[in-house]
């Protein structure tokens, strides 16, 4: 049985994964963290990572919490040879990097920008379709309490972009077309490729790739629903973790072995 701990455990996120690793049959929930603690879990709750560290227990930690909290975790848990999973967005590469290089021989930080395979093979397509397209935008729509703009995703899917194209940017006019007063109307740009952030109800997670060339445009877009769509990600990611060392950043990787 593979133990896991849970980082954000009652957040929206934490809490679909509790119910995920509980219904899995090769692993269990050994705890929880969260600095807002609720009564009747069946699980031991920590405050802090810290805390979860020096209790030990666990093999591997889930963490979906904040931008703000995630690189004091990791660097809690990867020195202490913990392989980590990680859904929290907002870290730099050479962020992911430097924490990386804290942790023992053996262990895996494992960073997925986004868990869903649909999501997944949005950008393996965005990615194909790239190198015949002179212009590419990226559009991303989420709900309206997530806490970093652009999202993971979309900043990996212009990455992908970028260099499946050999960095070459977008030939769309770009912020030099914007009206004085209303400066980020073409977006920001991510690797030379420009990227929306949209923030509404009735959002989980979406994203659109939009191409372009003479005459034509070819959209690829993804959408989530239901944070369920996330799971199966998670899921690997944990399995996967154990046999792998260093920084593995997208669940494609995975994907490809399963």
């Amino acid at each position: 049985m593979i133990k896991v701990a849970v980082s954000g455990c009652f957040g929206r996120m934490g809490s679909a994964v509790i119910d995920a690793v509980s219904a899995a049959d090769d692993m269990e929930v050994a705890c929880g963290i969260d600095p807002f603690p609720k009564e009747g879990t069946s699980f031991t709750v920590y405050s802090s990572m810290e805390e979860a560290v020096a209790a030990g227990g666990f093999d591997v930690v889930v963490d979906f919490t904040q931008p703000s909290v995630i690189e004091g975790n990791l660097r809690c848990a990867l020195p202490a040879g913990i392989d980590c999973v990680v859904g929290t967005t907002g870290l730099s590469d050479e962020k992911l990097t430097e924490l990386a290089a804290l942790a023992p021989s053996g262990t895996c930080l494992f960073y997925a920008p986004n868990f869903t395979t649909g999501a997944v093979l949005m950008m393996e397509f965005a990615k194909a379709a790239a190198p015949y397209f002179p212009e590419a935008e990226v559009i991303e729509m989420h709900h309206c309490n997530k806490k970093d703009a652009p999202s993971g995703t979309a900043m990996r899917t212009a990455q992908i972009i970028s260099d499946a194209r050999g960095g070459r940017a977008s030939k769309a006019p770009g912020a030099e077309t914007e009206l004085p007063g209303v400066e980020g109307a073409r977006g920001a740009l991510v690797s030379g490729v420009p990227v929306h952030s949209v923030r509404s109800m009735g959002f989980v997670a979406s994203q659109e790739v939009v191409f372009g060339s003479m005459g034509q445009t070819l959209t690829i877009r993804h959408d989530s629903w239901d944070r369920a769509s996330y799971m199966p990600g998670v899921l690997l990611g944990i399995r996967s973790v154990g046999a792998r060392e260093g920084l593995i950043v997208g669940l494609e990787n995975f994907m490809h072995e399963a």
